[in-house]
């Protein structure tokens, strides 16, 4: 039997899979594994964001002698406060909107109806490729509202999800805030003490790195979500509030987020007034130019190296596999896997040394 690299690398190759085939025999067996990953991921994904924004109050307070439990007690004060406030602040202003939208959605759909057949009637005019492509989108977009359709049968459990995930959420967060920070002494009991110093390098460019990235993201998401409203309270544009949320909240997905956010501002400006479009676009491309160009370069850096091609590969298997909510985690969890794997890599060649 050869034994040249080539053909190890195939036997490798063929180990695997018949690894995975006979796993696929015995999924049984893996099933509740599965489902206690899939109910656990979510509420640990956000509690993990959560404790890298909160730990560095958390460390501040412990460095005044306040008590670690204590200074987490008066964290969660002061979160249900700030949230309170910004509920009396915004609350009245998001609820007359969301009112407002809910009875007007009858209207809006007459509106663009109106307008479709409207331009359904110039179609004779537009050259044959033309027709393909506006054929090709509205079949993309009649299997999406099919999906959305099909999808609000599920309203209900996804309602009871994220009541779970309120709840389970706070005490994870709790025990990461008063354990955290002993996590990196439990992985250097792994290493020699000599080599103990630089694991401790090694973990500590891993965890600011995390850091970095969940505070920056954080942040910089922020930012856009107040310069749209801004500049949508300038340019008058009805439901500001809701639409600068929706802005905020895509911007956390890399390259279409700003497109996906923007979308439906031009909806609601396309049926006020042509000029409105206008205006919305000068509005969402000066707020991500200066994102770009003076807010992401001074909060984040190069935090996270994400190669392009990479960011779109993730966005179209996520897009495929899980929708909107995907398309906005798929990246930020990419890069948080990608920071633990390769400074987990480094630890594992630490500890291979002194064999």
């Amino acid at each position: 039997m050869p034994k040249n690299k080539f053909f190890l690398v195939c036997y490798g190759i063929i180990l695997i899979l018949l690894i995975i085939w006979l796993m696929t025999k015995v999924s049984f067996i893996f099933y509740p594994i599965v489902v206690a990953i899939q109910k656990l991921f979510f509420p640990f994904l956000i509690a993990g964001v959560m404790f890298y924004l909160f730990r560095p109050l958390i460390d501040f307070l412990v460095s005044k002698k306040v008590p670690r439990v204590l200074g987490i007690l008066l964290l969660y004060a002061s979160f249900i406060a700030v949230l309170v406030g910004i509920a009396f602040m915004i609350g009245p202003i998001l609820q007359a909107q969301v009112n407002h939208l809910i009875e007007n959605t009858p209207n809006m759909v007459r509106a663009l109806s109106a307008e479709w057949d409207a331009f359904q009637s110039n179609r004779d005019s537009f050259p044959p490729y033309v027709d393909d492509i506006i054929d090709s989108v509205m079949s993309s977009a009649e299997m999406i509202l099919s999906s959305i359709g099909k999808n609000l049968a599920n309203v209900f459990g996804v309602i009871a999800n994220v009541v779970i995930i309120a709840v389970i959420v706070p005490f994870i967060l709790f025990y990461l805030l008063l354990e955290g920070n002993k996590a990196p002494q439990q992985v250097l009991r792994f290493l020699p003490e000599r080599n103990a110093k630089e694991g401790k390098t090694i973990l500590g460019d891993m965890n600011k790195a995390l850091s970095t990235y969940v505070q920056g993201q954080f942040l910089v998401c922020l930012c856009v979500g107040i310069m749209v409203y801004i500049g949508y309270l300038i340019i008058g544009i009805e439901y500001s509030l809701i639409l600068a949320l929706v802005a905020m909240i895509t911007n956390a997905i890399p390259f279409v987020g700003p497109f996906i956010g923007i979308f439906p501002a031009l909806i609601v400006a396309f049926l006020d007034s042509p000029s409105m479009v206008f205006w919305v676009i000068v509005v969402v491309v000066i707020a991500q130019q200066i994102e770009s160009n003076l807010v992401t370069p001074q909060i984040m850096g190069k935090a996270l190296d994400v190669h392009p091609l990479t960011i779109i590969l993730l966005l179209l298997v996520a897009g495929t596999l899980g929708g909107i909510l995907a398309l906005i985690i798929a990246v930020p969890t990419y890069a948080i896997v990608k920071v633990i794997a390769k400074h987990s890599y480094r630890l594992y060649q630490l500890r291979g040394q002194n064999k």
